[in-house]
């Protein structure tokens, strides 16, 4: 796959207490990625973008949450989470230096 097309598939790292403990822990790190986006290629786009040995790939579609503006109401898109566990001794660094 180009590099094009696997970073359409792994948006963003989500990063928050749990799952930093998580991180700690079980070696897990949790992305969001595209909703049309299968387990397979999320693992494959995860193993050449960040170098490292996915072991297993779980995903779930987080419903978007309901907002208010005054009187008028919406709702925000639902997006898809991989919460991927990595081979013991590889790591993903998040930010430069950490």
């Amino acid at each position: 796959m180009e590099d094009k097309i696997l970073y359409s598939i792994v948006k963003r790292p989500i990063i928050t207490e749990k799952v930093m403990i998580q991180r700690e822990d079980r070696n897990i790190v949790v992305f969001e990625v595209d909703k049309d986006s299968n387990k397979n290629q999320i693992k494959e786009a995860v193993e050449k973008l960040f170098k490292v040995s996915v072991i297993d790939v779980r995903t779930l579609v987080v419903r978007g949450k309901k907002v208010r503006r005054g009187f008028s109401q919406g709702k925000k898109k639902n997006w898809k989470k991989a919460i991927i566990e990595l081979k013991k001794g590889d790591r993903i660094d998040y930010f430069e230096g950490s």
